[in-house]
């Protein structure tokens, strides 16, 4: 008669008919949920690193280095003045 497969996705139909109203806040929360779980095992594992005496690896942070006295990093010509100092 009916496989398994063929049931699960009859329920799965009948559910997501007559509880369509509640599936948008089901689905937030539970990205609520995931979002604090992982948060929870993150602090967990920094707070035995940190209890294991070991520092938690440095996050890497990308940026650009500026000399002292230029205005501005995004300005070209502070770019090209401290690479004509460097030569």
């Amino acid at each position: 008669m009916f496989g398994l497969s063929e049931l699960a996705v009859i329920l799965i139909v009948v559910i997501a008919v007559l509880c369509a109203k509640r599936l948008p806040d089901l689905a937030r929360s539970a990205g609520k949920s995931a979002r604090i779980l992982k948060a929870e095992a993150r602090a967990t594992k920094e707070e035995q690193a940190s209890a294991a005496g070991e520092r938690p690896a440095p996050q890497v942070v990308q940026g650009e280095v500026v000399s002292p006295g230029t205005a501005s990093a995004s300005d070209g010509s502070a770019a090209e003045g401290n690479m004509q100092q460097r030569q």
